[in-house]
């Protein structure tokens, strides 16, 4: 150590008085997240609203932590929530457990549940930190019916998966008020 290494430093700190401070506003204005970045899970949406989620359970079982719970449910003629024949009736992810691997969207067979770059999951409450169906379901775009409805893309479930962007293009979604 030599004689002048605390002038040095000192003068490091002198240098940082005279320089404007930048300060972010974080709740107040919260920076946009990078655009591939992988945060909340979201269970997307058919274009004509019905649900992608199938009830397999796949991703329940590819979670490392366990975080996930789903619990399948059978559509009928008269409540149908997905094109298939089950439905997702119950589903849940723990974010207290959740580690943000990803695996479970790899599990998924139907891309019903993909990570969306919202990065604000802390809460003070752990109850508010496990997410239900309803806070995970993609919202309803225009053109889209809240289910259960019948199948609008066509006869039946591999119109949906087979050929379901094509039809999604070709065909423009008829809106419960248009139908009536």
């Amino acid at each position: 150590m030599g004689i002048l290494d605390p002038i040095k430093g000192f003068g490091v700190t002198f240098g940082m008085m005279f320089k404007k401070v930048a300060t972010e506003e974080y709740p107040e204005a919260g920076a946009p997240a990078a655009p591939r970045y992988h945060g909340r899970h979201q269970l997307n949406r058919h274009p004509d609203g019905l649900e992608k989620c199938v009830g397999c359970e796949l991703c329940a079982w590819a979670c490392p932590a366990d975080a996930i719970f789903v619990e399948g449910g059978d559509n009928t003629e008269e409540a149908r929530f997905s094109p298939g024949e089950r439905y997702g009736a119950d589903y849940q992810i723990n974010y207290l457990r959740c580690i943000g691997c990803g695996l479970c969207v790899e599990a998924c067979p139907t891309r019903s549940l993909t990570m969306i770059n919202f990065y604000e999951l802390a809460d003070d409450d752990r109850q508010r930190l496990i997410y239900t169906k309803e806070d995970l379901l993609a919202p309803l775009l225009s053109g889209m019916e809240q289910p259960p409805h019948p199948m609008r893309l066509g006869e039946n479930e591999q119109d949906y998966y087979v050929n379901g962007p094509e039809l999604a293009r070709q065909k423009p979604v008829e809106s419960t008020e248009a139908v009536k």
